[in-house]
This record gives C-alpha cells, sequence and structure tokens, in this order.
C-alpha cells in the first residue's frame, strides 16, 4: 500500500487530506477491538468530496487510517487543545472516548515513533514539497486542508455542530483575505451553518505549514459529515446532500485561486 498520493496540480490550490485513508496494516488490525475495527472516526469520503471540485488544484492524500497514525498531530504528541477532550498521535480513544485497542495491545512509545516514521513523516515530507513546489511556481501557496467529522461528538464538543468549520489558528496561519475569502462563502451558504475559529481552529497540519511572511498561507476546513453523507454505519455517501455542498467548496476555492493570482498576497509580511 502506497502511504500518499499526490496530485500535482499548475495553480496556487494545495488541498491536504490526512484523514481520508481506510488502510491498516494487518498486524496493527488484529489489535484493534471490536470498536476500533469500525473506524468511525474517518473522514468518510472526503477524497470524493473534492474530487473534480476545481481545476489546477494539487491533491495530498494519506492512505493510511488515522487509528495507525494521525497525521494531523503534532509529530512529538503535543496536545493542540490542551484542557480539552482530544486523541492523540496514535490514538487510543475513539471521538466518543472509548478504547480502540484490545486489552494489552495499546502501542508503546517506540512502536508509535516506528509508526511516526513510516507514515507520518512521508505524508509530511510530500505536503511540503508540494507547497513549496506550487509556492516557487506563483510566489505564493494556499494549503485548504480538507476535514470532516459527524455532526455530534459530546466526548469533544456541545450541540451539533455548524457544517462549515473554519479554522486559521485565530487569524495567525494565514493572510486575513484568506480567511475572508473563505469563510464569507460559507456564511453566504444559504441552509448551511457556519462558524469562523470556533471548536476547531485548525490541526498541527494548518499551524505548522501556514506562514505568511514565507509565502504560505493554511486554513482548515472541517465539514459536518450531515451536509453530504449518512453519519452512521454503513457511512452512506448522499449524492443530493453533496449535489447541494459542493458548489459552496468550489466557489472557495475559486476565490482562493483568485486571489492567490491578484498578486495581493506576495510579499504582504505577517499580518496583525
Amino acid at each position: 500500500m502506497q502511504v500518499v498520493n499526490v496530485l500535482k496540480g499548475d495553480g496556487p490550490i494545495v488541498l491536504g487530506q490526512p484523514h481520508g485513508g481506510t488502510f491498516v496494516p494487518a498486524d496493527i488490525a488484529a489489535r484493534l477491538n471490536d470498536t476500533g475495527r469500525g473506524l468511525s472516526d474517518t473522514d468518510w469520503h472526503i477524497n470524493r468530496l473534492y474530487e473534480g471540485l476545481f481545476d489546477g488544484v494539487s491533491v495530498v492524500q494519506s492512505n493510511i487510517h488515522r487509528y495507525v497514525i494521525d497525521a494531523n498531530r503534532a509529530p512529538d504528541g503535543a496536545s493542540l487543545y490542551p484542557g480539552q477532550n482530544t486523541t492523540t498521535l496514535v490514538p487510543l480513544t475513539d471521538f466518543d472516548g472509548h478504547p480502540i485497542w484490545a486489552e494489552g495491545q495499546t502501542p508503546s512509545a517506540d512502536e508509535t515513533e516506528s509508526r511516526r516514521r513510516a507514515f507520518h513523516a512521508p505524508y509530511h515530507d510530500a505536503l511540503r514539497q508540494e507547497l513549496e513546489r506550487v509556492r516557487d511556481r506563483h510566489g505564493v501557496a494556499i494549503l485548504f486542508d480538507c476535514h470532516s467529522i459527524r455532526s455530534v461528538i459530546s466526548y469533544l464538543f456541545e450541540g451539533e455542530l455548524p457544517v462549515f468549520n473554519t479554522g486559521t489558528n485565530v487569524g495567525q496561519s494565514c493572510h486575513p483575505a484568506v480567511e475572508q475569502a473563505v469563510h464569507h462563502v460559507a456564511i453566504e451558504a444559504d441552509g448551511f451553518s457556519s462558524v469562523l475559529n470556533g471548536r476547531f481552529r485548525g490541526g498541527w497540519t494548518t499551524r505548522h505549514y501556514g506562514r505568511p511572511s514565507e509565502g504560505i498561507h493554511a486554513i482548515q476546513m472541517e465539514i459536518a459529515q450531515r451536509a453530504y453523507m449518512d453519519e452512521t454505519p454503513p457511512w452512506t455517501w448522499r449524492d443530493d446532500r453533496a449535489a447541494a455542498l459542493r458548489p459552496h467548496l468550489r466557489k472557495m476555492l475559486s476565490r482562493l485561486n483568485e486571489l492567490a493570482l491578484s498578486g495581493e498576497l506576495i510579499n504582504t509580511g505577517t499580518q496583525t
């Protein structure tokens, strides 16, 4: 199994997709319990949701499931949300707080490091290289980090999640115009709720690569899965829902593309 797929586009946008993969090596799968084998925390159909959405984008996809290693967590295991429930570099529980490993099969620190080298590092090597290639070509690169999650998960957040959850690490990971371009589409999308820098402010990927002063802008889009699929097994894709959602995502990418090619983001320095 190839760890990561890379589609090289000729435009200024790179789509990161760290959680769409469902591959679990057989030796690791054998150690998951029934809950873990359900893979319920997958960003189901995220690759399909963005496929063919906008010409010229680059795409970097991890094929490895997040229960093996979470490619959107800090490689040193530091928590992104101190004081809040979350999952770790190698998750010990699912999003509902239930253990995912069989008794006595919790991965050790040495195994976590081995998995980081085998699966986390290759994804980020590919993502970094693609962002740098795009920036070298256009003078700027915009990372649009694609995520989705179940709408109601009481272990992680209260109530029902808005459909569009835009994260920019509270404005630090991108130029304000990047944030505004995406969030304005979200708030204008009739029938879809939205929030900016709410519960999901951007994972390690957004925070690590978002360096506006160096020409790389990063923004995370966390989508509530009810907007395009059924949120219970077998996690069925819904054409009718996706057809209503995709035009808004296309508009976001279109506005980012126009912004990047306008030259407004080049040599702007860190914004305050």
